[in-house]
């Protein structure tokens, strides 16, 4: 695929800062995507006026991801063809100013169109910076054992950005009242900013460092030498579906919806709509039923009141009253959601490692994927159907592990795809498999696991965490059968020369 190599080509230097680059970029990809479970329901309570726990909170944050997503698959695989058509190099460049600067806009934002505007060009920005910096590893490394090990190494950092937006979080919370205002909008009844704010204001730390070290990085070489000379092909979406290459670009398109199918649909579900079914919290959740049935109530009213009646700040008292009696308990179970968290961001972390040896060690590519498939098609349903209802470590431990085994295939696809297409189709291609099938396709299992099978097996009685278990058992098993069987198609990369 890529043309002939002189091993070592590049200088320490270039090496070095490459690989920062990279990490940095790869890391605040999950960063700024992972600042979004975080900042969106205050966000949305503050931009509406109305508490956290209202109806119209949870359906603008299913509205806010279904959005963003929608708009990183279409505008992420416009991307794609601007990496090929204009540079790896500038556009992942661009790419990185634009989930930097979106944050920080979004977190002076005073109507939700804005903040959803914002929150869409982050997911924008991290949808084309993935293709771009995986398609210029993938070329400025020219030595076949250095692109493979770097490529493997810098994708774990993706891992720490969930651990790093967790960690500011919390510090930003304990540090609030001593953090200047910086010109940001009060919070409601609050002389001072909310902390998701000054999150999103973090936002904008990728773009310093970037816009240091990139000057003195290259260009992809063998895109920049093909463009001089006049020989490189111009992109095009249909000839992605050309009969040499519409088997590679149909399969690795469902491989990648496959692998974010199982995390949307299963473990991106479990911290918030599982965790509170855990044995370990059945008191807890015994005592917040009917704090919760009334506060459903109480916020039934207070939607129904227009906002200039005099009506609503009583109701708003009770809603506020039902708040305190619910926050004790609700601490309890957001301790046990951040461990559960935590467990899959570690599980992940490691996955990326054990691929990035792997890499090193020269496992053949269809071989690397099925090392993590087959577990998998064990694990998901041991750990939803029987670890879930028996809590405890064994479900975390367990947990982990599904988050080790689903993690590494997003490492493995940034490596295999810049090998299958040609030069100039590389970020086309990855593209349309990354954003297409992962973020347009794969992030869709989240609805169909909340808002069909589990109400689906609740039938007429109330929507338990048991229901969203069974539910994301069941829609990651249905995956996993599938991605291992359409594995079976993946085709070995060759490594001869670019045509």
């Amino acid at each position: 695929m890529s043309a002939a190599a002189t091993p070592g080509s590049l200088s320490p230097r270039h090496q070095v800062l490459i690989i920062v680059i990279a990490s940095i970029g790869f890391l605040f990809d999950t960063y700024e995507l992972l600042m979004t479970p975080l900042v969106a329901a205050p966000a949305i309570a503050e931009l509406l006026k109305v508490p956290q726990n209202n109806p119209l909170v949870t359906e603008w944050v299913g509205r806010l991801l279904w959005i963003a997503a929608l708009c990183g698959g279409v505008f992420g695989l416009a991307g794609g063809w601007l990496v090929d058509r204009f540079g790896r190099k500038s556009i992942m460049a661009a790419s990185i100013f634009l989930y930097s600067a979106a944050p920080f806009c979004a977190a002076y934002s005073t109507t939700l169109p804005w903040f959803v505007t914002f929150r869409s060009l982050t997911f924008i920005g991290v949808c084309v910076e993935f293709v771009a910096a995986i398609t210029w590893l993938a070329e400025v490394f020219e030595d076949k054992k250095q692109r493979e090990k770097w490529l493997g190494i810098t994708q774990a950092f993706a891992s720490l950005g969930g651990v790093l937006v967790t960690l500011t979080s919390i510090w930003i919370s304990k540090h609030l009242a001593e953090l200047p205002a910086l010109g940001l909008p009060a919070s409601l009844g609050s002389d001072a900013p909310s902390s998701w704010r000054f999150l999103l204001l973090t936002g904008l730390l990728p773009a310093l460092p970037i816009a240091l070290l990139l000057p003195f990085v290259p260009e992809s070489k063998v895109w920049k030498d093909r463009r001089a000379a006049g020989t490189l092909k111009r992109p095009s979406f249909g000839a992605l579906f050309a009969p040499e290459l519409r088997r590679v670009t149909l399969v690795t398109a469902a491989l990648s919806a496959c692998a974010y199918g199982i995390a949307f649909g299963a473990l991106q579900v479990t911290v918030a709509r599982v965790t509170p079914g855990l044995p370990e919290l059945k008191e807890q959740a015994k005592a917040l039923a009917p704090l919760r049935k009334e506060a459903e109530q109480l916020n039934k009213q207070l939607n129904a009141l227009p906002t200039d009646d005099p009506a609503r700040k009583e109701v708003l008292a009770k809603i506020k009253g039902n708040f305190v009696q619910q926050k004790p308990i609700n601490e309890d179970v957001k301790k046990m959601a951040d461990k559960v968290q935590f467990r899959q961001e570690m599980g992940g972390l490691v996955g990326r490692v054990l691929l990035a040896i792997l890499l090193i060690v020269g496992l053949s590519r269809v071989k690397l994927l099925r090392v993590f498939q087959m577990p998998a098609l064990v694990m998901l349903p041991l750990t939803y159907f029987y670890m879930f209802p028996q809590g405890g470590d064994a479900f975390l431990w367990a947990y982990a592990v599904c988050g080790l085994l689903t993690v590494a295939q997003f490492s493995y696809f940034g490596e295999y795809l810049p090998k299958v297409f040609p030069l100039h189709l590389r970020g086309t291609g990855g593209s349309f498999a990354t954003n297409v099938g992962g973020r347009m396709i794969g992030t869709s299992m989240a609805f169909v696991t909340t808002s069909l099978v589990a109400p689906w097996l609740a039938g007429s009685g109330p929507l338990m965490p048991l229901h969203v278990a069974k539910a994301a058992g069941i829609v990651a098993t249905t995956i996993a059968v599938l991605s291992l069987t359409i594995g079976l198609l993946l085709p070995e990369p060759k490594e001869s020369a670019e045509s």
